[in-house]
């Protein structure tokens, strides 16, 4: 009798919980994710939609007759092709790339193309995790991206370390876009640990972009990083705001009743400080930079306009029920957007007048800003307890201590041994 007289209580219980998981799911737009981070430069943005033509181009079969380039073209000289890798030469350990040295901006480019839905290779990859399965400095990350960016680092290694070593300006770009995001942010961080395989090259010469990006990496991994990795998400993207694995992208697209009924559940019970605390839980990397175009209850697109952050909390963890989800997921549309913005950021630039010298010490002062808010989105990661989060040392030795940290952690955690192995393969 007392079991009957409970279940209408917990009949309650759960439609006040979808209730609230209703109502606040209308509520949230994109733009909440952003809301309170700091606009971006034209400076720092510039390389994103030169780098998102670059990830387009893996698409053509023959860059010196391309069939779908965008407006403008790809920007691509065919002759500065150092090569191109399809599926065939990757054996399907790793999405198609291609690696491009770029002399008009003194880049060397490393780019993937993103999810091909057609490969059973390409799901192979987003399907080979589970919670918890791979260790990597200090944190985890996701198995299968993480092999594929040991398959790329170990074909390619002796190719980048002549082009690093030939051209000792140049910087080193690692980019991708969907799948290949997580795959670019991974190479990012294991080149890093690496250094010595690419000619000893320097910490703030390798960058990576990753464009729509999969969640990939652990929370203390993701901000650790944030110097040299950069996401961008374009509005609404479903993919940085739900978990890698394919079953789970299923579940976001198509929220079938019981699935539904489970993540109102664990929306509603489960608070964000409990999930920041769990070391096995992925997210988007480094740093963040969003481009929003739509406003609440406003039809239509807007002038874009790109934020950015390093943040800990508020991590893009809420998806939005937007009919754009998957659209504003189109590398193509993110490449058309983040030129309007950039467009946009030039003409403000313009417009001012500028003198060369400001500009100058305007950019000094930008990367001295992003040390800072990189130092502290550290310490705010050491402050919310997450887990193997260390803040930066007082004394200026940070760079030291983390690269101290990183390869000792990596020789135990991610590799299982301290023992050398020929090839970043047999490692993974």
């Amino acid at each position: 009798m007392s079991i009957l007289c409970g279940c209408p209580l917990l009949e309650c219980v759960y439609c006040l919980a979808c209730t609230r998981w209703a109502w606040k799911r209308c509520l949230h737009t994109a733009g909440h994710d952003s809301e309170t981070w700091g606009l971006s430069s034209a400076e720092e943005f510039e390389p994103v939609p030169r780098i998102c033509r670059y990830i387009l181009a893996v698409y053509e079969d023959d860059l010196r007759h391309p069939l779908w380039e965008p407006l403008g073209g790809y920007g691509i000289n065919p002759d500065w092709l150092i090569s191109k890798r399809t599926y065939e030469d990757t054996l399907g350990q790793a999405p198609p790339y291609i690696l491009y040295l770029d002399h008009n901006h003194a880049d060397i480019v490393l780019a993937f193309r993103g999810l091909n839905l057609a490969k059973e290779s390409d799901y192979a990859v987003l399907l080979d995790n589970k919670l918890g399965k791979r260790k990597f400095d200090g944190g985890y990350v996701h198995n299968g991206l993480l092999k594929a960016a040991g398959w790329v680092l170990d074909a390619e290694c002796e190719t980048l370390k002549d082009l690093v070593e030939k051209y000792p300006k140049y910087t080193l770009t690692f980019a991708g876009h969907s799948l290949g995001s997580g795959v670019a942010a991974l190479l990012t961080m294991v080149v890093v640990q690496n250094r010595d395989k690419l000619g000893d090259i320097e910490r703030k010469r390798v960058r990576g972009y990753a464009i729509a990006p999969a969640r990939c990496m652990s929370l203390n991994l993701a901000v650790r990083y944030a110097d040299v990795i950069n996401s961008v998400v374009l509005q609404d993207d479903f993919l940085p705001r739900t978990a890698t694995p394919l079953e789970d992208i299923f579940k976001s697209l198509f929220c079938l009743p019981c699935l539904l009924c489970l993540r109102c559940m664990r929306d509603t019970c489960i608070p964000e400080e409990k999930m920041l605390k769990d070391p096995r839980r992925l997210y988007a990397p480094g740093r963040l930079y969003h481009i929003v175009e739509r406003k609440p209850c406003r039809l239509g697109r807007f002038p874009p306009v790109v934020k950015t952050a390093v943040p800990v909390d508020g991590r893009f963890e809420h998806i939005v029920l937007s009919c754009n989800a998957t659209s504003d997921h189109a590398i193509i549309w993110i490449e058309r957007e983040a030129q309007r913005a950039l467009d946009l950021m030039l003409e403000k630039a313009e417009s001012m007048e500028i003198p060369p010298k400001q500009r100058m010490e305007r950019k000094e002062t930008l990367a001295k800003e992003h040390t800072e808010e990189y130092k502290a989105a550290l310490q705010r990661a050491v402050t919310l307890a997450v887990p193997h989060a260390y803040s930066p040392s007082p004394y200026g030795t940070f760079d030291e201590q983390e690269e101290e940290h990183s390869y000792g952690s990596s020789g135990e955690s991610s590799f299982g041994s301290t023992k050398k192995s020929k090839t970043f393969v047999g490692r993974f």
